[in-house]
């Protein structure tokens, strides 16, 4: 894997990881490649500095959470996100936000009444623990946990 620093027609600057060098380029080509910040794709390796590392102990990936079938990848993150993620994982929490209804710390609770039909059908987010979200998926009730990181307005 190799890792570029990514800068935009409008100059933003963003994280890109790629297979090697022949990959960006095809992606790029291709117009594949997408600012996080203004959608452009009219993307070029920015100038960098060379990377220098020590050897550092790995920490343990942490769990994510259940999913429908199978567990959930586990990622760790050392340091800040990359912001081609966090920008993915802010467009997400956006669409989220405006598709369902927040229902809070009573989120399981909610799923629950949905579930067995005591509560209208739609899609809710909410708070709920690791411990509620492995029950709700022992019970066939389909859970996504997702970071939820800030808003990108704020």
């Amino acid at each position: 894997m190799i890792h570029y620093q990514l800068r935009c027609a409008g100059a933003h600057e963003f994280d890109g990881w790629f297979l090697n060098a022949a990959a960006f380029e095809t992606q790029a080509a291709r117009g594949l490649l997408e600012c996080p910040v203004c959608g452009a794709t009219d993307v070029a390796r920015a100038l960098m500095a060379p990377a220098l590392t020590r050897a550092a102990k790995v920490a343990p990936a942490a769990t994510v959470g259940p999913s429908e079938a199978k567990p959930a990848k586990e990622i760790a993150v050392h340091g800040a996100l990359p912001a081609q993620v966090l920008a993915g994982l802010q467009r997400l929490r956006a669409e989220i936000e405006a598709q369902s209804d927040n229902v809070g710390p009573r989120f399981a609770e909610e799923a629950r009444r949905i579930h067995n039909g005591e509560s209208a059908p739609r899609s809710i987010h909410g708070e709920a623990t690791a411990e509620q979200a492995e029950r709700l998926a022992e019970e066939g009730i389909p859970v996504l946990r997702i970071p939820w990181v800030p808003r990108a307005d704020g």
